[in-house]
């Protein structure tokens, strides 16, 4: 494990990770022991993380926890060891995949559910503003237009995906209403 963390760059990448992590609504520490497992050659036990990264126990463990719930970290066990290691998700788009899908279970499938809710509760009322039914409406609309997009999306191939994130903006110059820079 010293030799990892004796590579500055691996030093610099686990703690922007941490920093982006906070950007991204997760805990510092909990990216940071993503960021480690991620550049592992090899599965560690959790005294390791905890001493890798100057965390507590209790940290490491809540955060190995919330990296299993994303299904980017797994459980290995090692021969002759019984302690519990962990190794992370090193196929870039499965954790894409993964990370999205447990944040559209987590956030969006909730909010689509309540707009749909408001938007029903709404209907034909005249004692709330026009604005404030159209807005709800809207939102709901829009974020059913986004989780079916995600649906559409989630199950094409792997190199379908590729193809589709590499062809981004040369799209987007033959779209109406599309603004030159």
């Amino acid at each position: 494990m010293s030799k990892l963390l004796d590579i500055p760059e691996a030093r610099s990448f686990i703690l922007h990770w941490g920093e982006m992590g906070t950007e991204w609504g997760v805990n510092r520490s909990v990216a940071q022991v993503h960021a480690l497992l991620y550049l592992s050659d090899r599965p560690l036990h959790a005294e390791e993380i905890c001493e890798a990264l100057g965390l507590a126990r209790s940290n490491v463990s809540n955060g190995l926890k919330e990296l299993q719930s994303y299904a980017i970290v797994r459980r290995v066990h090692v021969e002759a060891d019984r302690r519990d290691h962990f190794v992370a998700e090193t196929d870039l788009w499965d954790m894409l995949m993964k990370i999205a899908a447990e944040r559209k279970r987590r956030e969006m499938d909730p909010t689509i559910q309540l707009m749909g809710e408001l938007a029903e509760s709404l209907e034909g009322r005249n004692d709330v503003p026009a604005h404030v039914r159209e807005r709800i409406g809207r939102m709901h609309e829009f974020i059913g237009t986004l989780t079916g997009w995600y649906a559409d999306v989630r199950d094409l191939p792997k190199p379908t995906l590729v193809r589709l994130m590499k062809l981004g903006r040369g799209i987007a110059r033959f779209l109406p209403g599309k603004s030159s820079d």
